[in-house]
């Protein structure tokens, strides 16, 4: 039992890493500031700051969820996060264009994951004949 609920936590972790990424990846496209990376809630287990781009990552307690948080002006704490960065990388002053697609990101990318991982499947399956008794 104790394998199932591990297997689970660890599927459920690459699927929520996934959706995220997607926002992570289209936000910073759009040219929008990420400050922080999170896959799960609760108290960080671990996080890691890029000095490059100063995204926080984290890995939190409870592996049910994520979030992005990106710098936003209506977001005390994104703001107070990224001194002095301008606020045209904000969410909310780009494009609604941007904003959707950002918002779509996350569900696109769990999509094009199973779309992936069915076409592997379906291409690694044997394909046989099936025996056939002749009356």
């Amino acid at each position: 039992m104790l394998n199932s609920i591990g297997s689970f936590v660890v599927a459920l972790g690459i699927l929520v890493f996934l959706h995220e990424l997607g926002h992570y990846v289209v936000a910073r496209w759009c040219g929008v500031r990420v400050v922080q990376f999170s896959v799960g809630f609760g108290k960080p287990v671990f996080t890691f700051t890029r000095r490059k781009t100063g995204v926080a990552w984290t890995v939190g307690w409870i592996p049910l969820g994520g979030f992005v948080r990106m710098l936003d002006e209506r977001d005390a704490e994104s703001v107070a996060a990224a001194p002095g960065v301008p606020l045209t990388q904000a969410f909310n002053r780009k494009k609604v264009w941007q904003r959707i697609a950002i918002v779509l990101a996350g569900p696109v990318a769990n999509l094009l994951v199973a779309w992936l991982l069915y076409a592997v499947l379906a291409f690694l399956q044997t394909v046989a004949l099936a025996p056939v008794a002749a009356q």
